[in-house]
């Protein structure tokens, strides 16, 4: 089981720094709902539509047209803050962030500054060592996405699609709580698990669905326990936010170069410039993108179209009645119910269709076994077979199942099924028909086997007589029973034969 502590991590050394330093990180996700259509219009959210066809007359900003709230989207939020164990406020507001962008054609953001849909939660990290630590959301609120800008179409223009314009986003905001480039990772990996438990983000951060604003600062060892006493961020050095993040290989790797560029700085006697900064993963390096701007700078507002968000304990009762079982708690019914170590569980519970796919597999059945045929074989050959996930795999949970019961039931050696699960993987069928029908089941008659081993004994009297006196031999005569047989012969019964005919 996890060893939940938390403790800060040990201050962590920089390479070719001076001193010690510790790195403090707060993450801005920004997690795309899974909706069909958008925030304040009925567009369609589709991925990979024509540019510019999936845009509504508010998406455009067409004078008169007013924004409609989309409820499904409201529902989307709410669920997503009681997965993180969060507050839920029954009642918020949207605000308009101004500022002028080419794919902003309102020339505003509708936004949840002053009053969100969710308040204060947690996310439970798990780190390599086997430990856990909570780090703390501070808040989850609703804004309309933006559309995209492209810029390598034409030598001299640039173009716009809208398409993404008014999609609706949640931003989940932490507490500076995250302490390294692995615990970022592990932290937005647990975000994006949790949500597709859910069924409010795909997670799919190659599409955008899922990215990050990575804001880091570093500080000497014992700031950051101020921080916590006084909750004054002033302890924690200047930050630097590092835009749009959306792979957690890069976010980790950004971490690490943007400290390394904040310690340089410092201690060559300079001072960090709180600012927006992009991550070249080409160059290794982050670049400055603009000045951080700060509340004031948008000039927000509340928002004269649209209505406070006013909604019923009730509802948000009937949410929380209707979740389905999250990631953690599937993880400790796993090493309960099963007997899996806690490495499998994890594994199985990594998203929805491991953990059912292994459900279905295990059911009736020795729990270890199927998760040992799961993990191993069923993800060792999709992993082969150009990285195929769970949902496109050629064997069902019944086949693979049938395959567990021709074992537990001595028909068949593990060998066998090894050969059994490779037909089924690339043929198809039912295994029981299989073996039967090619003959592949293994030996049991334990007066055949000793007669094959018999015959191996009286041709290898010399071997019999270095077996006997270095027993580590025996596996010999097992090995060439098991090739007389076609690999066919119970490896058990071989191995009480060969050990009794050896020691007479």
């Amino acid at each position: 089981m996890l060893d939940l502590t938390y403790e800060l991590p040990k201050p962590k050394v920089i390479a070719g720094a001076k001193h010690d330093w510790e790195l403090v990180i707060g993450m801005e996700v920004h997690a795309q709902v899974s909706s069909n259509a958008k925030l304040f219009s009925g567009a369609s959210t589709k991925f990979g539509a024509e540019p510019n066809s999936n845009v509504a007359f508010v998406d455009a900003a067409m004078p008169g047209m007013l924004p409609v709230i989309n409820d499904y989207c409201v529902e989307q939020a709410v669920r997503t803050g009681l997965g993180l164990k969060a507050d839920i406020n029954l009642w918020s507001a949207f605000d308009r962030k101004n500022y002028f962008y080419p794919d902003l054609p309102q020339g505003y953001q509708i936004s949840q500054l002053y009053h969100p849909i969710v308040g204060e939660g947690e996310v439970l990290v798990e780190l390599g060592d086997g430990t856990a630590r909570n780090v703390r959301v501070e808040r989850i609120h609703m804004e309309q996405d933006a559309g995209k800008s492209i810029h390598d179409m034409d030598p001299n223009m640039s173009f716009v699609d809208l398409n993404r314009t008014g999609v609706c986003l949640m931003e989940i905001v932490s507490r500076p709580d995250i302490r390294g480039p692995e615990e970022a990772a592990a932290y937005i990996a647990k975000l994006r698990q949790i949500m597709q438990y859910l069924g409010t983000c795909d997670g799919n951060m190659q599409n955008g669905n899922l990215r990050a604003d990575v804001n880091v600062s570093v500080c000497r060892p014992g700031q950051y326990e101020k921080y916590q006493e006084t909750q004054d961020f002033s302890h924690l050095g200047t930050r630097c936010e590092i835009k749009n993040m959306n792979s957690m290989r890069f976010i980790q790797q950004a971490i690490d170069v943007e400290a390394r560029r904040q310690i340089a700085i410092i201690e060559a006697g300079g001072t960090i410039d709180q600012e927006t900064r992009l991550y070249d993963p080409d160059k290794g390096e982050t670049r400055s993108m603009r000045s951080k701007e700060e509340a004031h700078d948008y000039r927000y507002f509340p928002d004269p179209d649209l209505l406070p968000l006013e909604i019923e304990q009730a509802w948000v009762d009937d949410i929380a009645a209707n979740l389905p079982e999250l990631p953690d708690e599937k993880k400790a019914r796993f090493i309960k119910d099963f007997g899996l170590s806690d490495y499998d569980a994890s594994v199985l519970t990594a998203d929805v269709e491991s953990a059912t796919f292994f459900e279905q597999t295990a059911k009736g059945r020795s729990g270890k076994l199927a998760a040992n045929w799961v993990i191993n074989e069923l993800f060792g050959r999709l992993k082969k077979d150009e990285d195929k996930q769970i949902t496109d795999s050629p064997v069902s949970p019944a086949q693979l199942g049938g395959i567990i019961d021709l074992i537990s039931s001595d028909a068949i050696s593990g060998k066998i099924a090894k050969d059994l699960f490779e037909i089924v993987y690339t043929e198809g069928g039912d295994p029981a028909q299989i073996v039967e029908e090619r003959g592949m089941k293994q030996v049991t008659d334990t007066g055949a086997i000793e007669a094959a081993l018999d015959e191996i004994i009286a041709a290898n009297p010399a071997q019999v007589e270095k077996a006997k006196v270095n027993p580590k031999l025996a596996g010999w005569f097992v090995g060439q029973v098991m090739k007389a047989t076609g690999g066919k012969a119970n490896p058990k019964a071989v191995n009480e034969l060969v050990a009794k005919k050896l020691g007479e």
